[in-house]
């Protein structure tokens, strides 16, 4: 939409001077009478130069999605929700889901190659907006060969001897799986007149020009790719795809297997590919020669690489050197690994919102222009010498930076501690002191504001203290358990990642994943601090452990807000604001429960929360309870149907361990009133507004009518 210029005083200009004369006597009332008109004034103009954009799906405005898609029969899916007129900014991006635009756009071209399987590879990504392969189940049936015409590639059991065909097997490689299946008749199973859609829903992250972690309890030559010293499976960095042309293996985010490196490291190491690897220190870096990499089994370390080799386990992310080799210099990778959203520290794109009049103290390990610090500590240095009353600390880069920090704010003062986009750097925090805790700690004065951003905080947690007006943590990982095994096991499990003592006035957390929160706070003389939970993950290793609790596991003096997020572990508050569309997986027990409600949400039973409105177990309970009622079941199988529908209800993951790819990801089993049991249909928890079951529903409606008639198609979850 055309932005024009905008002059508040271009309606006075027009007035003739002798009445701007006699307005400036009194004091510019007619001045300010046209201001106000000229406001209105510009919103019609832009409407209006914004009609020709309108015309045209391309650049017309969301709102206009729809209308345009009418005329051209394009019908939404009703199974997926209702579209919303107007709106909040949710409302708009679910919009968005059901009235997909490159869809719209496609939808007469479309028509005209209806049936081909290339249309159908076509609309399938344009609709879910997810990587897709779709395929033919019928050469991959089983059949009785005829002498006359004999197929010897199909209808034969697997060759053992085959390790590409039994790789093919795993759930992420089905989409190329050539193995020969029996005939299955039953709903979703293999018959000639089925075609399966395989959707990636983990989508490919980056890690530029990072340190590898050295794995010193294996051997000083074995490093691991994740700068936090986990295993991390690495995945493919999809080529650019041209239109009509069925993926392969290469255009899809595919974890990487030992065998596929092994046939063809081209493929996928080197500049700008999947991953590639680095010697020497951050502003002279040397890269390891693609004829040097070896795939290997690096289970165990027992593999040892000769003279002249790098082994890479792309499997579990891990690099073996020859042990022979005398490294003085340091090892950095680029790879790409899997995760369902922009959450937490990465190096997606997003916006670094700061107030105005910010001084900008830049850091970068890797050198940078002139006035670039290589420390945090030097450009804090810098700023505590400067007294701005607005700052920004800006790391470039995607370092680890090992260092103790400590932040003292003066009042008023504003300091914002953030990566800058397309960076993920992360903070280690060490035993630098026998006697004192090592925290990121922060102190502040009355009115005083801190916002960490961007960054990934290891070994420790963040400490608040002090009177500070408020603190912000958004799209930052507070790690929980402070630091973890290789197998991603919490290293400290019961340490909370967030600590809040003194007077703060509030906390927000917005788009990250922390450990627990404790909040140490005099009740007698202090307000309950305000915490707001906005599309987040707060994980206390276990929903056994508590995750926002007080002192000596009391309640916290706290008034809770929770939207659009997961809570792995007990919540123990005075009183919960809001609670909606959030997975509280532990226990909730609430002081004040007067005031405030939880809606659409699932709460663990047995909690104690204040009112609620449409939340699980609680609906599947009434169900019980009215069947009771009409007589359908008795008392004694009362009892047993209310356990049944809980458990069947309650909410199943993947992985529970921060680290794992799929961290939080609801299975593709859970029940429906939890993966659907949001608000507007979306599931419950921090990934609602991934809005998965609506693009699952476009995804299968639009594959259905752009199929031949008879055949049947089935939407299978790669990952």
């Amino acid at each position: 939409m055309p932005c024009l210029p905008h002059d508040p005083d271009r309606l006075y200009e027009l007035v003739p001077v002798v009445y701007r004369l006699r307005d400036a006597d009194q004091g510019y009332p007619l001045k300010a009478l046209l201001r106000v008109i000229a406001e209105q004034v510009d919103v019609v103009e832009q409407d209006i130069a914004a009609l020709y954009e309108n015309w045209f799906i391309e650049t017309c405005a969301d709102w206009v999605v729809p209308y345009i898609g009418n005329l051209v029969a394009y019908e939404a899916v009703h199974d997926a929700g209702e579209p919303e007129a107007g709106g909040p900014p949710s409302a708009a991006a679910r919009n968005r889901i059901l009235f997909p635009r490159r869809e719209v756009a496609s939808t007469v071209r479309l028509r005209q190659r209806k049936g081909t399987l290339a249309a159908l590879q076509e609309v399938a990504a344009e609709t879910s907006g997810w990587p897709v392969r779709v395929v033919e189940v019928a050469p991959q049936l089983a059949l009785v060969q005829n002498v006359s015409y004999p197929y010897p590639a199909r209808g034969r059991i697997i060759d053992l001897r085959e390790a590409d065909a039994l790789d093919a097997l795993a759930p992420a490689f089905a989409a190329f799986n050539t193995a020969a299946h029996t005939i299955d008749v039953r709903r979703g199973g293999w018959t000639a007149a089925d075609v399966r859609a395989y959707v990636w829903r983990l989508r490919p992250d980056s890690i530029s020009s990072a340190p590898a972690y050295c794995y010193e309890e294996a051997s000083p030559n074995s490093f691991l790719f994740n700068p936090l010293g986990i295993d991390t499976p690495l995945v493919v960095r999809p080529r650019p795809l041209a239109a009509g042309v069925t993926p392969g293996l290469l255009d899809l985010p595919t974890p990487i297997t030992r065998r596929d490196l092994e046939q063809d490291v081209g493929a996928y190491y080197g500049e700008g590919r999947s991953f590639q690897i680095w010697q020497g220190t951050a502003s002279a870096l040397v890269a390891v020669p693609a004829d040097r990499i070896v795939a290997a089994d690096l289970t165990d370390w027992t593999y040892r690489p000769v003279p002249g080799q790098v082994a890479v386990d792309p499997e579990l992310g891990r690099i073996a050197f020859p042990p022979t080799a005398s490294r003085k210099q340091g090892v950095w990778v680029s790879y790409h690994y899997a995760f369902s959203a922009d959450m937490g520290g990465g190096e997606y794109p997003r916006q670094l919102p700061q107030p105005a009049g910010t001084v900008v103290y830049r850091v970068s390990q890797g050198g940078g222009p002139s006035g670039t610090f290589s420390r945090i500590t030097d450009a804090l240095t810098r700023w505590e010498a400067d007294k701005p009353a607005a700052a920004a600390i800006e790391i470039t880069d995607s370092a680890v930076y090992v260092e103790p920090i400590r932040i003292s704010l003066a009042a008023d003062q504003q300091v914002i501690l953030r990566a800058a986009s397309g960076a993920r750097p992360v903070v280690r925090m060490l035993d630098w002191q026998n006697a004192l805790p090592d925290s990121l700690a922060v102190h502040g004065e009355a009115g005083s504001w801190f916002t960490l951003d961007g960054i990934v905080v290891i070994g420790r947690g963040l400490q608040l203290d002090g009177e500070l007006a408020g603190a912000v943590v958004r799209h930052a990982t507070l790690v929980p358990g402070w630091a973890m095994h290789g197998n991603c096991e919490p290293k400290r499990p019961t340490e909370p990642s967030l600590e809040v003592n003194g007077c703060v006035g509030c906390l927000t957390i917005d788009h990250s994943i922390t450990g627990a929160i404790e909040i140490t706070r005099d009740q007698a003389r202090t307000d309950p601090l305000a915490i707001r939970l906005y599309d987040s993950i707060v994980d206390a290793t276990s929903v056994e452990r508590t995750a926002v609790v007080g002192p000596g596991y009391l309640c916290a003096h706290a008034v809770l807000t929770v939207a659009r997020s997961t809570v792995v572990g007990s919540i123990e508050v005075r009183e919960i604001a809001l609670g909606e569309n959030s997975l509280l997986l532990g226990a909730v027990r609430v002081c004040r429960r007067q005031q405030g409600c939880l809606r659409f949400c699932y709460v663990r039973p047995g909690s104690r929360t204040p009112r609620r409105y449409a939340c699980q177990p609680d609906l599947v309970e009434g169900a019980v309870a009215d069947a009771f009622t009409r007589g359908e079941i008795t008392a004694a199988e009362r009892d047993i149907v209310i356990e049944r529908e809980r458990l069947r209800v309650e909410p199943e993951f993947n992985s529970l361990r921060y680290g794992d790819p799929t961290y939080a990801q609801l299975t593709a089993g859970c029940a429906p009133e939890i993966t659907r049991g949001a608000e507007d249909q979306a599931e419950m928890g921090a990934f609602h507004d991934l809005y998965q079951p609506q693009r699952a529903a476009n995804l299968r409606t639009r594959l259905a009518e752009f199929s031949p008639a008879g055949i049947e198609t089935v939407v299978v979850f790669a990952t």
